[in-house]
């Protein structure tokens, strides 16, 4: 199954400032996420983004903050965004079946948020290059347990083709120029 951008929606998971310092490779999976995030945007995908436990966890990182919307963000205790009845209200509200998902951490908040997404009946696209643990191992394992459990394990790239569908159009070259080269 391809990704379409009319059906897609991208959800950005538990960047948060205090979680990030101890993440494996945290600045290159926020910037893959950023990326993401404005190709999204600019081909009218909704974007969300989790926090969890802001009050103890902080508010996302900067450069995330800097390119949503504060409407974007939903509040959070439950590991997992589809067990969160507002959040899951304005998953549902997007109207999309398609759901993309970058963030941290890989084997906790998202994988739950996959595996629930996935039981509520939504397709889910896990960016490998844009999600993170604190542990490679955990990261490791949670990619294959989510792959098991019929989870689409994608590249950044691969959602980007997918949602460009084709060369030669205004669009494809206006991302391309911003974003492929």
């Amino acid at each position: 199954m391809l990704l379409r951008i009319e059906t897609s929606a991208l959800l950005a998971v538990d960047f948060q400032e205090r979680l990030m310092p101890v993440i494996h490779e945290a600045d290159q999976t926020v910037a893959h996420a950023v990326w993401l995030i404005q190709i999204a945007q600019r081909l009218g995908a909704p974007v969300l983004a989790s926090e969890q436990y802001p009050q103890g966890l902080g508010p996302t990182v900067a450069a995330i903050r800097k390119v949503l919307p504060a409407e974007a963000f939903m509040t959070k205790t439950h590991f997992s965004c589809a067990a969160e009845q507002d959040c899951m209200r304005r998953i549902d509200a997007c109207g999309r079946e398609q759901w993309v998902i970058v963030g941290v951490e890989a084997h906790v908040c998202v994988l739950q948020t996959a595996l629930g997404l996935r039981a509520a009946g939504k397709e889910v696209y896990l960016v490998a290059d844009a999600v993170s643990s604190r542990s490679p191992r955990d990261m490791e394992l949670a990619l294959e347990r989510l792959r098991a459990e019929g989870v689409r394990i994608v590249s950044r790239e691969m959602v980007a083709f997918e949602w460009l569908h084709q060369a030669g159009t205004d669009s494809f070259r206006a991302i391309s120029r911003e974003f492929l080269r």
